[in-house]
Parts: structure tokens; sequence; C-alpha cells
């Protein structure tokens, strides 16, 4: 009852309905107004802004042309080796002579290239179709290295031609010399084999590895030249490794993918 009368007692005072009523003091308008615009300018990003992401995949220098895998056309053994690893060869030279019943054979390259692997060894005997080399399609010594990264299907699509890559190289440590600039030139349209993988590389274990998690798309990247550095390529460091890059180095890629919108992410 008390209360009640209290109560009664405020609404039967009119020397109080004067007294201004404060609605809110003046931190909480602040308050208020720094929430309204912080939302209007994330609408506002949301809408025009746009956010970039990488993916990241495995990758390999070669020349443009990649490789091919020799094989022998007869089965017998091998009774000489006449090319080594690292030379240089024309098309049609000799690589191997192997004997059979019906005499010496001789294994020759099917297109101008440099020898990366000798499969075959002397006294090695060798059946129709055996792989006995891997020979790199390159004419010329100054022909200009590439890197094909090899990128999960489901990224593919998203890949820019001209996209910003960044390559850590194998023989290169990224701590010490930084990272190898390039551009993507080409992203091939469908899904990779393990056997055109080691088809175009020269190599049946990379064919396997690249495919371990399912069928990669092939993205050719175009190293950025560099007169600067020893290497002719550019790097993230002033003057990159000290020392020039061979083909069939493996690195590791990381590409900047298309900007997409924030909003685009909300949206079903």
């Amino acid at each position: 009852m008390q209360f009640r009368q209290q109560a009664l007692a405020k609404l039967q005072s009119p020397e109080e309905l004067d007294l201004p009523v404060r609605l809110a003091r003046p931190r909480g308008w602040l308050v208020l107004s720094v929430t309204l615009v912080a939302m209007a300018a994330a609408t506002v990003w949301a809408v025009t802004g746009s956010v970039a992401s990488t993916v990241t995949a495995q990758a390999v220098l070669t020349h443009g042309q990649g490789s091919y895998v020799l094989q022998s056309p007869v089965a017998g053994q091998v009774t000489a080796v006449l090319a080594e690893e690292g030379e240089r060869l024309p098309a049609g030279a000799p690589v191997l002579k192997v004997r059979t019943p019906r005499g010496e054979s001789v294994v020759r390259t099917v297109a101008a290239g440099r020898v990366t692997t000798l499969a075959a060894s002397l006294g090695q005997i060798v059946s129709t179709g055996a792989d006995v080399a891997a020979v790199e399609k390159v004419a010329h010594t100054t022909d200009p290295l590439y890197a094909t990264v090899y990128v999960p299907a489901q990224n593919a699509a998203a890949v820019p031609v001209g996209a910003a890559v960044d390559l850590s190289v194998a023989s290169a440590p990224a701590q010490r010399y930084g990272v190898l600039r390039g551009r993507v030139k080409s992203v091939d349209h469908a899904p990779q084999s393990a056997q055109r993988i080691a088809a175009f590389l020269g190599d049946t274990r990379l064919g396997e590895q690249f495919t371990r998690d399912g069928r990669p798309v092939a993205v050719l990247v175009r190293l950025d030249a560099s007169a600067a550095t020893r290497s002719g390529y550019r790097w993230s460091s002033a003057d990159g490794p000290p020392f020039r890059l061979d083909s069939m180095t493996s690195a590791s890629a990381s590409i900047r993918l298309a900007g997409r919108r924030p909003l685009d992410w909300l949206l079903p």
C-alpha cells in the first residue's frame, strides 16, 4: 500500500509536470552516431569493395614446350649409352644401342632437346615400349623458363590471365632469396590425368604426385625477366639467388585470384 500511495502522490503533483524529460545522454547519442556511420561504411564497402584471395599449388619450372619420354622401339640388351644427362641433342640423335635377335638397333631422339634423365644403363635388358630417357624440348640455351602450376580444378576457373604469381623455388630458399615473380600466361581448359602430366614433364613420378588429390588444371606462368639478377628473372629481393635456375626444379606457387565483392559471399 505504501508504494501505491507514493505512486499516486507523484501523479497528483502538478508541479512536476513541467520538468524536462531526458531521453538520452550526450554520450549515448555519440555512440549511436558512430554505430550508424560504421554500418553505412560497411554497407558501401560490401557493395563496391573488392577482396582478393590466393590459391597455393605445386609447380615445376619448365620450358614452354615441356618434355617427352623416349621409349625403346625394340626389346633387347643395351650395348652402348651414347648420350649423357644434361646433353643437348638434335632430333634423330642416337641415345642408346640395343642388341636384338635381328641385330643392333639404335634408339634416337624424337625432337631436339636436353636429356634430363637416362633410365637405361649399359647391359640392361629393356622391353618394347620401355621408358629409356626423358628429353626436354628446348632448342637454344637462351629459351626462357616458365612455371607450370597444377591448380586444383575447383579453383582454376577463378584464376585470371595476367594474375600475379609468387613462386618459392626449392633450390633457392625464400627466407634467403625471396620469391620468384611471374604472371599467368594461360589456363588450361580441362583437368589433366597423371599420364598427360607425365608425358609433358617426362616424369611418371610427378604425374602421380600432382594427381594424388584429384586431377588438377595446368596454369602456365611467364616469369618476369630481369637483367639485374644473376638468374635472369625478377625476385622479391633485390638480387635473388647468385646462380641460374634449372628446368624441372620444383616450386610452390601462390596465385592471386580475381577479386570478389564481399556482398557476393552473402548472396546465394
